[in-house]
């Protein structure tokens, strides 16, 4: 999780405790009040969305080391294939060249050569099987093509899945954003003679910058600075 969007929904969070703690001098037809339900609209949102952005991300990975497995059973399949095929030609020349594993590496191009090697294969499955290939080589290869097929699937799914959430990531910080931007002004104005009140809004609104990077001091050692601020 990004962590400028992390200290961020924490920042509404806090807002949202703020509003809640001072309801009714924030009424819901008053412009806070439609404000604060922005900031919690954008709260609710911004948790489904990295939710799901976390759930899709987890598929796409799952489904790449899926994919790298039934890659490699895939291609060793036609790998034996291809090498009796060789064999066969002695006695059917041109065997061989039907039986070509792809150069390409990308993955529809070996499902492509996959089907190609299963149609061509059944109709001499008879011969294969004199060679000692496996009784079952072609509903292996089958198997195994489906199964890559499937994390192909599943791998496009969650890309899906992860890219739509990060777009309603995005559109909530930014309304969000807005919508604590314009309170501050409101809140400041409401309570400019209230100091106890201005200072949990301050505490509230406040968001945490990132760490910089380590800088050396004259002597030597590593200084780490943490600046306090806000993000608008």
């Amino acid at each position: 999780m990004n962590n400028v969007i992390t200290r961020t929904l924490e920042m509404f969070v806090r807002v949202d405790a703020f509003r809640a703690e001072r309801a009714q001098a924030f009424p819901a037809d008053s412009l806070g009040g439609q404000q604060f339900a922005i900031v919690a609209e954008a709260t609710q949102q911004l948790n489904e969305a990295l939710t799901t952005q976390t759930s899709g991300l987890s598929s796409v990975q799952q489904a790449t080391a899926l994919r790298a497995e039934a890659s490699e059973r895939l291609r060793d399949d036609m790998q034996a294939v291809a090498r009796t095929a060789r064999v066969m030609a002695e006695d059917t020349p041109g065997l061989e060249n039907k039986f070509r594993l792809p150069r390409s590496g990308s993955v529809q191009a070996l499902l492509i050569a996959a089907r190609a090697f299963i149609a061509d294969a059944t109709p001499l499955k008879d011969e294969f099987l004199r060679h000692e290939l496996h009784p079952t080589f072609i509903e292996d290869m089958q198997a195994d093509k489906a199964d890559l097929e499937r994390s192909v699937g599943v791998q496009n799914t969650g890309r899906d899945t992860h890219v739509t959430a990060t777009a309603s990531i995005d559109s909530a910080f930014e309304r969000g954003m807005k919508a604590a931007r314009r309170l501050d002004a409101i809140v400041r104005n409401k309570y400019r003679n209230d100091p106890a009140t201005l200072a949990a809004w301050e505490s509230a609104r406040h968001v945490e910058r990132a760490t910089r990077t380590p800088r050396r001091s004259n002597g030597g050692a590593a200084d780490k600075k943490t600046d306090g601020g806000d993000k608008s």
